[in-house]
């Protein structure tokens, strides 16, 4: 992606926030806000809610829970929002949130342990800040036909015979965690001077990329054009190439691919709490969960929901049905204690500084 592309796409992310933040006090009071990822909007999600409550959602989308995270906290007001875990102390931290009730939550017992127990979620007593439902990983794509046979490593993208045909995620919690990871660096809790290290191997890494982006579209477009041969994605992307026919490999790096979890969160100025129960309770039935498996191969948070996909399928996806089992393997993301100061250095590194 270009730059001008990329200044015109923001120009339109703008201009849509401005039209949702005005249009926000006109919308119907019976329908439920809902902040999420390109994607996530999906009716087949929720079919439930759909029957019980037809034309009931309205959905604003977000590139980035980081972009999320700021609209919030600039003033919209959305009902029901869906970051990933390690941005919920934060979200916390500037009192965005109102406690989830998980008596309320039908099948709050069938989400994996693993999950339920996440240290940041818990808000007193049968309460939580955020219900689970959806975790994957985070890794290289990469075309096979044309990178032949790499070192399993994330320094493929630091690799200066492909430059100029990579591509890395535009977020903190993705590209700088790894950039962490190949210098020897904890990600969640570093020094100045272990952040300097960081900068320094995202600094080595610039001028190789094409693009930082988190447009998957046009990433899974420059992979099966050719035009890039290597860029960090989530696993939908090599879902969806693999579908296509595109000859690519989702690479399991030895120093780690990343696994996150995401799920939702109730503002604490929701006007439409019991919808957002409604909502919730119809993402984690097991179908919604087969969808998002089938679909994008990402896990859903419900063993049930694996329950109704095949071992054959699974194996195909590289999605083992436990979560456990995946995070032997892999780098938990997890709340980062310098966010604030990670995500300034990163903005520095990417203007050339």
């Amino acid at each position: 992606m270009t730059c001008s592309t990329k200044r015109i796409s923001a120009g339109l992310a703008a201009a849509a926030l401005a039209f949702a933040f005005s249009a926000a006090p006109s919308m119907a009071a019976d329908k439920l806000k809902y902040f999420t990822w390109s994607g996530y909007e999906l009716p087949e999600f929720n079919q439930s809610f759909n029957t019980a409550h037809p034309d009931a959602v309205e959905t604003t989308t977000f590139g980035d829970d980081d972009d999320a995270f700021s609209k919030v906290k600039a003033g919209f007001h959305p009902d029901l929002a869906h970051p990933c875990y390690d941005k919920i102390a934060r979200w916390n931290k500037e009192g965005l949130l109102q406690p989830i009730d998980t008596a309320r939550i039908k099948n709050w017992d069938a989400i994996f342990p693993i999950f339920r127990n996440l240290p940041d979620l818990k808000a007193g007593d049968g309460k939580v800040w955020m219900v689970p439902w959806d975790w994957g990983n985070t890794s290289i794509l990469y075309r096979s036909d044309i990178v032949k046979d790499p070192e399993q490593s994330w320094n493929l993208l630091w690799d200066k015979k492909y430059a100029g045909k990579i591509a890395t995620i535009d977020a903190v919690h993705d590209t700088p965690v790894v950039a962490a990871l190949l210098a020897g660096v904890s990600p969640f809790d570093m020094t100045p001077e272990e952040m300097d290290k960081v900068a320094a191997k995202l600094r080595e890494q610039r001028p190789l990329l094409s693009s930082y982006t988190t447009d998957m579209t046009s990433v899974e477009q420059a992979l099966s054009s050719g035009e890039l041969v290597a860029a960090m994605t989530w696993n939908a992307s090599a879902t969806s190439l693999r579908k296509q026919g595109v000859p690519v490999e989702f690479m399991k790096p030895k120093e780690g691919m990343l696994t996150w979890a995401c799920g939702f969160v109730l503002l604490k100025d929701s006007a439409n709490v019991d919808l957002a129960y409604d909502f919730i309770n119809s993402r984690l039935e097991a179908a919604s969960g087969q969808h998002l498996i089938q679909s994008y191969g990402y896990g859903a948070s419900t063993k049930a929901a694996f329950d109704l996909v095949s071992k054959e399928e699974l194996k195909t996806l590289q999605l083992p049905a436990d979560p456990e089992e995946v995070l032997k393997e892999t780098v938990f993301t997890g709340p980062m204690k310098q966010n604030d100061e990670l995500a300034k250095m990163f903005e520095k590194v990417k203007a050339g500084g």
